[in-house]
């Protein structure tokens, strides 16, 4: 009775479009009344012990690295070092928008603020440049999905926290899956582009790469500092994050003197409202799962699908699929919480490392931001470009067609995650 109530309550508040926060709140408050057994105080309890962690201190602080750099003017400097690289490609500023991104990735750590950061100058520009609006937003809304599979990555911080799978392991995992979506990405925007006649937007010129790069080395110092750290065993992810805060706020104070300390107020204001938005989701998702786990949903479930098949290729395409379908109607921290203990029961049948499965995780959930109705990168895209939902979603399909083909590459090769990871002490 209290998992079908669970579940119903759920769906039910998703469907009349409940705030993603407040769908799970109530639905665990409706749970735990039913179940009769427990204080409904004990809510309150495992919403603040879901988020009493070390390692979730990560997630404000590299969405805020990503605040402060922003208002300190990296991404113009970004998008200048961009243009140098692949700007000569026929649709050169397509190929701009992506390389921008896989850039602004190494920094934010969310997809949101990699397409609204990029989107909110190169959008403008592909239009003025004679790009069709509803092709420039789906660009920009595909190149922003990266943001979550380049390290640092905030969804990769809530799989290691639920698994406890090593942080670095997966930031370095997903080192070359970004470098291949990257890539393809740029594939499919420059043939489209080919295709339409758009222009480059500049000849390559080793001088100008140089110029742009020596303007654009500060920026990307944040992702050499958080990865370089991490990767050589220096810092923890959290200690990372922190890191990446100061120095911040140094190259935006000291050296590009973009900051001024009348702009740290709204500064830290934004970035608090950001993180709690964040931190209310997997508070009420973490009391969520305590009372699911209670109930063995997840058990039952992942048994579920294993009554289906035993084949372990066949399983890893039954994750992809659903994993594929909550990502389109569940926001990411939450599905997240909500399926990771399903699929981490079905561990020892997939025949795959907890770290590998963290990245194709991950990288279905950024396919998700890619989908209507809850595909963030596509609704933050249309608020730039003011093209409807549907008009932009039609554009992106041959990106995701060529995001399903990497989704499959990262699942079944897996040298391709575990190369990096194994180099990283777990």
């Amino acid at each position: 009775m209290t998992s079908t109530v669970l579940l119903v309550s759920l769906l039910v508040l998703f469907a009349i479009n409940t705030p993603i926060a407040i769908a799970i709140g109530v639905a665990s408050v409706l749970g735990i009344v039913v179940q009769g057994d427990f204080n409904p105080m004990m809510i309150v309890q495992r919403m603040f012990g879901g988020t009493d962690s070390f390692h979730l201190m990560a997630v404000p602080l590299f969405m805020f690295t990503g605040t402060i750099l922003e208002a300190g003017g990296i991404s113009r400097r970004i998008i200048d070092f961009a243009n140098a690289l692949v700007g000569w490609l026929p649709g050169g500023m397509a190929a701009v928008t992506i390389v921008s991104a896989m850039f602004f990735a190494g920094i934010s750590g969310s997809a949101a603020a990699d397409a609204a950061a990029v989107g909110a100058i190169l959008i403008p520009a592909m239009k003025t440049s004679g790009y069709e609006s509803d092709f420039a937003a789906a660009v920009q809304a595909s190149g922003g999905s990266i943001g979550v599979v380049i390290p640092p990555s905030i969804p990769m911080i809530i799989f290691g926290f639920l698994t406890g799978a090593s942080i670095g392991q997966l930031f370095a995992a997903g080192i070359l899956p970004g470098l291949l979506i990257g890539v393809s990405l740029i594939g499919v925007a420059t043939f489209i582009s080919w295709q339409k006649g758009y222009s480059a937007t500049t000849r390559f010129s080793m001088a100008d790469v140089w110029h742009t790069f020596k303007r654009a080395i500060l920026a990307m110092g944040a992702p050499i500092i958080i990865l370089g750290g991490i990767l050589f065993g220096v810092f923890t992810a959290t200690e990372s994050a922190a890191v990446a805060v100061v120095y911040g706020l140094v190259v935006g104070m000291g050296v590009y003197r973009r900051i001024r300390i009348r702009d740290l107020y709204p500064l830290f204001r934004d970035g608090a409202i950001t993180s709690a938005i964040v931190m209310l989701i997997i508070a009420t998702a973490s009391a969520f799962s305590w009372i699911a786990a209670i109930e063995d949903i997840p058990a039952r479930l992942a048994g579920g699908l294993l009554g289906l098949t035993a084949n372990p290729v066949a399983l890893l395409l039954l994750i992809n699929l659903v994993l594929l379908i909550a990502g389109t109607f569940v926001e990411t921290t939450a599905a997240l919480i909500l399926l990771v203990p399903m699929i981490t029961a079905m561990l020892p049948s997939l025949g795959i490392d907890m770290v590998q499965l963290g990245v194709i995780v991950v990288t279905n959930l950024a396919i998700g931001m890619l989908t209507p109705p809850m595909g963030i990168c596509l609704i933050v895209s249309c608020s730039i470009s003011g093209d409807s939902l549907a008009a932009i979603s039609r554009r992106v399909l041959p990106f995701m067609g060529i995001l399903l083909v990497d989704l499959l590459i990262i699942t079944f090769y897996s040298p391709i995650t575990m190369w990096m990871a194994n180099l990283v002490a777990s």
